[in-house]
């Protein structure tokens, strides 16, 4: 072996070596007798270094992996006997090998194995077992090894081909009829000699117990000697865990449910008298939370259970399992409860379902209303935030937390479901208390007295939020809660969590102000001061933007005697915030957004009269465009690339808030009625000279193609006289990603107002043309992904152009574009139908062809098109979906193939018998069609039914292919 490679590979060496080993293994990888050396040198135990072990165990591992079945029979002895004699000499060894090294070591066993065993190696278990005996060392190599054949033949997350699944379900069947009970012996005797002298050894073991449980026959595991051996595990404390989880892997085995319910009643009785019960005693959390997963198994168990024997009929056997369920329920409980939230969250499931028996029950007991009672007072208390939360830099822990509480708000919905009223009555019991003296109260307890108001509102589910119209009790109980929360003044709690859960509830009950708008302006308020945007946290001013519009949008109609204060008030947060002056603005440029949309609204669904909306809308945009200009004129001066860039962020941002301000209009009627049209056509002939600035194009370029995407719904016709000068400063010097975002503004114009942009389409058709085919003939490195992906949606843009085009019934733009250059574009439709393999891109090309054969393919066409129809369209029909790479089992082929069908049915009614004679005496016979299948084919295709054709046409290709 190559030494001075082999020393690149200790994680020390620098990275020359480390280069050098790398091509090294690569070398050996493909050399046919390197894995000789390695298996060789692993049995001779040639080297002592670690890292050039596990070296030769990759070869190994990558020869088995890949190329065995190139081996001859004497080799793959070989590597048999090199695997047998490297364990022998691990019984020896004084020291054993390093964890990472026993784990390869286990991989490749296990390769070998699943490879060999049905076929070469029938006694592979008994091999290993006659080497390793009860020596411990080779105990935890033997323990190792079957986790690796576990892994390989049933891990949910390796992905198998079907062939290796077939594979899988053999070994196991054969192991179940000749191994696996010997195997389960092997496993108690090594529990039995080592549960007390070698613990590592022993969680191994348990840990392969409880992976093997799911797929043998579970008698040989679940019977006095191995539960008992199991449940003394329970008493110690260094296997307890393992023990719990292998109990637990037993628990959840699939069977019968009368059998199950015995098994795990047994179990409960002996771990009750073990005293295990008892939570309050333990103090290993660790354990616990074992533990209270084994509970949850249990319980979902029996209740598994439960509904099988319901289904079934046998209703002696599911009031047994029922009396079981409710004996836990005490358990469960002090489990739900545990200060551990990871105690809490591991017993949810069995809650949960606890609950959906209790919903299918027509009466409830005391007894049963008194744990659902329980369990919502739990809920309360778990929902609760600890004194650790750290709201300003949340963390990981802070992250399971908030996982943790989306698990309690399910068990809430599911408690409401059993008993609304005592929802609702619990949750007003905890809100009016903790709301009464919400000064002296610690935030935790408000917060989670308004959360769970808030909660109330999905919990106890209306349409269209209609809390407060209808069952007058529930109505009124929110009615009443909401007023507290008002008028109780909490909105100056001096904490972000209870500030933040204070505008989300007013915002989740926006109806109850129609109900009671006399409170509009208290909320207004804390809107707008210190609790709301002016709030010392960055967090709350950012939220409460987003919902302060989406207050002001619900309540539109109740806004009116408020607005010009709102917009006096939010003034100086719609200041552009350049970036010269340092000046740090309380909202970033997000948060903007929503307030210049919020403003853009008040004004648009005021009451005044037009001129007075105009006058506002004027007021709000006249400072960005001023601010425009002056940035503009910087920008073009600007020598430092920063600064260039911090510029023309600013400039996008005052293009943007514009842009926004119009989401208040529906279109142009609205516009118009407010007579703000002339106030935005001065926005675009301030913002259109930024296409012309060479500097930061990219940033420039998207804002104001945003711009006119929203003006064109806005203004319509009146934007068109900006179009042309607009369209030809962004087709200059642009790249894929600028292309493919021009097309959609293009694409949106050509279908609002068709004819009417004819002209301005049929000037600008063959410059985007060349633009595009500049860009897709441009050459990429063969490998650069990215680069293909751009181009690929570049050439999906310009066949979605070419659709938009044709079917806005305006195929004369291509008709006029001259003779040579019409072809250059039906010869690019053809290409993408045929030669490039996008699904998508096929689908689109021939819902195009399909268009042009109905407009020119008639008798009455272009010249020379007939002839086109046949040397190419009809052959693309057949070419696209003949190739190896026009998957018909994949979704978006269906689509293509049916647009091809629709193409080929369009041919027929366009030029009648012709084609079919074509079809008949030419074209199918050229690709060697059957003439009985030529017959049917025409046939099918004259079928009055589209669909009938459409279903052949598939049937067709699927014979035609290999």
């Amino acid at each position: 072996m190559d030494e001075q490679a082999l020393l690149g590979l200790n994680p020390n060496a620098d990275s020359d070596f480390r280069q050098r080993a790398l091509a090294y293994f690569e070398q050996l990888k493909i050399s046919p007798d390197a894995w000789q050396v390695c298996a060789e040198a692993l049995a001779q135990r040639t080297y002592s270094d670690d890292h050039i072990k596990f070296f030769c165990f990759q070869v190994l591992e990558h020869q088995v992996k890949y190329k065995y079945s190139e081996l001859t029979t004497v080799q793959q002895q070989l590597i048999r006997e090199t695997l047998i004699s490297w364990l022998q000499a691990q019984m020896l060894s004084l020291q054993a090998e390093k964890t990472f090294i026993r784990n390869k070591a286990a991989q490749v066993f296990a390769l070998l194995f699943v490879t060999e065993y049905l076929t070469k190696w029938p006694k592979f278990f008994f091999d290993i077992l006659s080497v390793v005996d009860l020596n411990p060392r080779g105990v935890d190599l033997y323990l190792r090894i079957l986790m690796a054949i576990d892994s390989e033949l049933v891990d949910r997350d390796v992905v198998h081909t079907s062939e290796e699944a077939r594979r899988n379900t053999l070994i196991k069947d054969t192991m179940r009829e000749q191994c696996i009970p010997n195997l389960v012996e092997s496993w108690y005797q090594i529990l039995q000699n080592y549960q007390y002298t070698n613990s590592e050894v022993t969680c191994q073991c348990l840990e392969v117990v409880g992976a093997y449980v799911s797929w043998i026959d579970l008698s040989l595991i679940a019977n006095d000697r191995f539960i008992n051996m199991l449940l003394g595990h329970m008493s110690i404390e260094v296997l307890r865990e393992e023990a719990c989880d292998c109990l637990f892997e037993i628990v959840n085995k699939g069977m019968d449910p009368v059998d199950k319910m015995k098994l795990v009643e047994s179990l409960c009785q002996v771990l009750q008298t073990a005293g295990f019960f008892s939570i309050d005693q333990e103090e290993d959390v660790d354990f616990l939370a074992r533990f209270s997963k084994l509970v949850n198994g249990m319980g979902q168990s029996l209740i598994v259970s439960w509904t099988k024997l319901i289904k079934s009929g046998d209703m002696k056997n599911a009031q047994e399992a029922l009396q079981a369920i409710e004996t836990k329920v005490a358990l469960m409980l002090q489990l739900l409860i545990h200060e551990d939230d990871d105690i809490s969250s591991n017993i949810i499931g069995f809650c949960y379902d606890y609950l959906h028996i209790l919903k299918q029950l027509t009466v409830l007991s005391d007894q049963q209303k008194a744990n659902v009672e329980a369990i919502m007072l739990a809920v309360m208390k778990k929902l609760t935030y600890d004194e650790e939360y750290n709201f300003e830099n949340e963390g990981e822990d802070e992250a399971m937390f908030v996982e943790y509480r989306k698990q309690l708000k399910l068990l809430l919905d599911r408690l409401a479901q059993v008993s609304p009223e005592l929802l609702l009555a619990s949750v007003r019991r905890v809100f009016s208390s903790t709301l009464q003296n919400w000064q002296t109260t610690r935030f935790m307890e408000v917060e989670v007295a308004i959360r769970l108001l808030y909660m109330l509102a999905e919990a106890l589910p209306v349409s269209h939020g209609a809390h407060f119209s209808g069952d007058v009790s529930k109505a009124s109980a929110l009615q009443d809660m909401m007023r507290t929360l008002v008028t109780s003044g909490v909105s100056s709690y001096q904490h972000t969590s209870v500030t933040l859960e204070f505008f989300e509830t007013v915002v989740r009950y926006e109806k109850f102000f129609t109900v009671e708008p006399q409170h509009i302006p208290n909320v207004l308020m804390a809107f707008l001061d210190q609790r709301g945007l002016r709030h010392s946290s960055a967090k709350v001013r950012s939220r409460t933007a987003y919902l302060f519009s989406r207050f002001v949008k619900s309540l539109n109609k109740q806004m009116n005697p408020f607005i010009e204060d709102i917009l006096n008030r939010i003034q100086d947060l719609l200041a552009l915030s350049p970036p010269e002056n340092g000046y740090q603005s309380l909202l970033s440029s997000d948060d903007q957004l929503f307030i210049y949309e919020t403003a853009g609204v008040l004004i648009v669904n005021s009451e005044y009269p037009a001129d007075r909306k105009q006058a506002l809308m004027r007021n709000l945009l006249t400072p960005l465009m001023e601010k425009f200009k002056i940035l503009l004129e910087k920008l073009m001066l600007a020598q430092d690339e920063e600064r260039q860039a911090s510029l023309a962020d600013c400039l996008n941002h005052a293009v943007g808030f514009a842009s926004r301000t119009s989401k208040a209009f529906s279109n142009k009627q609205t516009v118009k009625q407010c007579g703000c049209s002339e106030v935005y056509l001065d926005c675009l002939q301030t913002f259109l000279p930024a296409l012309s600035c060479p500097l930061q194009k990219d940033v420039l370029r998207s804002g104001v193609r945003t711009f006119l995407h929203r003006m064109i719904i806005c203004l319509e016709e009146e934007v068109l006289p900006f179009i042309p000068s607009a369209s030809e400063h962004m087709l200059k010097d642009c790249e894929a990603k600028d292309l493919q975002e021009f097309i959609p503004l293009i694409n949106q114009i050509t279908a609002k107002f068709k004819i009417q942009v004819s002209p301005f389409l049929q000037q600008m058709f063959m410059p985007l043309l060349r633009a595009i085919f500049e860009v897709l003939l441009r050459p990429a490195e063969e490998n650069d992904q990215s680069a293909a992906l751009e181009k690929q949606m570049l050439r999906r843009s310009y066949f979605a152009f070419l659709q938009t085009v044709t079917g806005s019934g305006m195929s004369e733009v291509i008709a006029n574009q001259g003779a040579e250059n019409v072809e250059q574009v039906l010869v690019t439709i053809i290409q993408g139908a045929v030669d490039y393999p996008d699904p998508i891109a096929q689908k689109t090309c021939f819902i195009i062809l399909s268009k042009l054969v109905e407009l020119w393919g008639g008798k009455d066409g272009p010249v020379g098109f007939a002839d086109f129809v046949y040397k190419h369209i009809v052959p693309a029909c057949f070419l696209a979906p003949l190739k190896q790479t026009f998957d018909l089992a994949d979704a978006q082929t269906v689509l293509a193939l049916s647009e091809c069908a629709v193409t080929l049915k369009t041919i027929h009614l366009k030029r009648g018998p012709e084609c079919v004679q074509y079809l008949q005496q030419e074209y199918l016979p050229s690709l060697q069609v059957a003439p009985e299948i030529i017959q049917e084919f025409c046939q099918a295709l004259q079928q009055p039914d589209a669909k009938v054709f459409k279903n052949y046409l598939k049937v067709f290709f699927q014979r035609a292919k290999p």
